[in-house]
């Protein structure tokens, strides 16, 4: 989904095809000097084909280079050269993405990576290997091969990225909740601020910290209505953004001004939660009630408290900055107390890429051709009783004698 602020755009969805560079093709080539008549072969091998990695990178926060190139291609081997010179490998090619990309493979729907932490890379396309030049094929036998391998083809794939937020903490609510003025207050982050629902239309992070030593990261997440987990309103495209968060804020607007009740906007919250992912649903939450400052909220509150008793339930006013050091004093023991590991999508433990099967090329209709040849050798030289080496000149022979017969 792609969501435009003036010239800055949030970007947590993207598909692109990845190519892999071509081994380059070994050389055939004899040495030929003055005063060398023999030679013989010396075609350098080619070089292997570039491969293609994921790697998440620090810094990089949205999909947005992908939006506008869709083929990313890494570098192919240079083809063998005479003198035994072997062509350099293509140049690798590194696609850096924000922490937190899935990655699906997008013909099958196999989820291929999950780049989480910081620095984690994935190999997704392996390069071709690069052919053998001729002096490769050399033997006792067959002192002056005339044939080369060519290089193979590097692997190419359809992929595509689903960006899922990490944080410590997601604040979810309704629509002018109040969830952007809360992390204006507690964090440096600027997030569009206006008395109508629908302010936020991308997630915004922030960073809020308790003392030197002690920080927390922040979500905001665009407010939640019902139906959300169909599809309704932002639905499905933010609900997945809260997944990587450790524990929950939900806000309530305890005043709000289509006068709905704070007790049923709760409700229907979880209900979504639930409704979109049981495992979601079930994350650790700390229920807030904001907007204390205005009239009639010490009468909702109590409502709220004899509606969810035993709920722990804070007050605040992120307007007037009211009950925010112990909201973020209680933030801070709960994510303590929930292991990170329970944040995160397991991906699967390597990616199914058939990377280490078995080589097919010319090398082994190559390897066949000789085996064939030692054969034949053999068999004449059991018949002859003696080492035979064929020539040119016997062969030249050998093949009149056909045409004459």
């Amino acid at each position: 989904m792609v969501i435009g602020m003036g010239l800055r755009m949030f970007i947590d969805e993207a598909d692109i095809e990845v190519f892999a560079g071509q081994g380059g093709n070994g050389c055939v080539s004899m040495r030929r000097e003055k005063y060398i008549p023999l030679g013989g072969p010396d075609g350098g091998d080619g070089g292997d084909g570039g491969s293609v990695y994921l790697e998440a990178t620090e810094g990089v926060e949205t999909l947005l280079d992908m939006v506008g190139r869709h083929h990313w291609r890494a570098g192919n081997g240079e083809h063998g050269q005479g003198k035994k010179k072997a062509g350099s490998d293509g140049k690798d090619l590194v696609i850096r993405l924000p922490a937190g990309t899935m990655v699906y493979d997008a013909l099958t729907g196999l989820l291929l990576v999950d780049l989480v932490p910081v620095g984690k890379r994935a190999l997704v396309a392996k390069g071709g290997k690069g052919g053998r030049g001729n002096l490769q094929f050399t033997s006792s036998v067959r002192q002056a091969p005339d044939f080369a391998e060519p290089g193979e083809p590097g692997q190419n794939r359809k992929l595509k990225f689903q960006l899922k937020l990490i944080a410590d903490v997601g604040l979810i609510g309704k629509p002018n909740a109040g969830k952007s003025t809360l992390l204006s207050r507690l964090s440096a982050a600027r997030p569009k601020i206006a008395d109508y629902p629908f302010t936020t239309l991308k997630p915004q992070l922030g960073i809020a910290e308790l003392d030197m030593e002690r920080r927390l990261v922040l979500a905001d997440i665009p407010g939640l209505i019902e139906g959300a987990s169909e599809g309704a309103g932002l639905g499905l495209d933010f609900l997945r953004h809260i997944e990587r968060t450790r524990v929950l804020v939900h806000l309530l607007d305890m005043v709000p001004m289509d006068e709905t009740s704070p007790i049923d906007s709760y409700h229907a919250i979880r209900e979504e939660l639930f409704a979109y992912s049981p495992k979601l649903a079930a994350k650790p939450e700390i229920l807030v009630a904001n907007k204390m400052d205005l009239t009639g909220a010490s009468e909702a509150l109590a409502d709220l408290r004899s509606a969810l008793p035993g709920k722990q339930i804070l007050a605040i006013s992120a307007a007037t900055g009211t009950g925010l050091r112990p909201l973020l004093e209680d933030l801070w023991q709960l994510i303590i107390a929930t292991p990170a590991s329970e944040a995160f999508v397991e991906a699967p433990p390597s990616i199914a890429l058939n990377l280490d099967g078995p080589r097919e090329s010319s090398a082994t209709l190559a390897d066949a051709q000789l085996a064939a040849e030692v054969e034949a050798i053999k068999a004449d030289d059991v018949r002859k009783g003696k080492y035979y080496r064929r020539t040119k000149a016997d062969r030249t022979r050998d093949r009149n004698k056909k045409r004459l017969s």
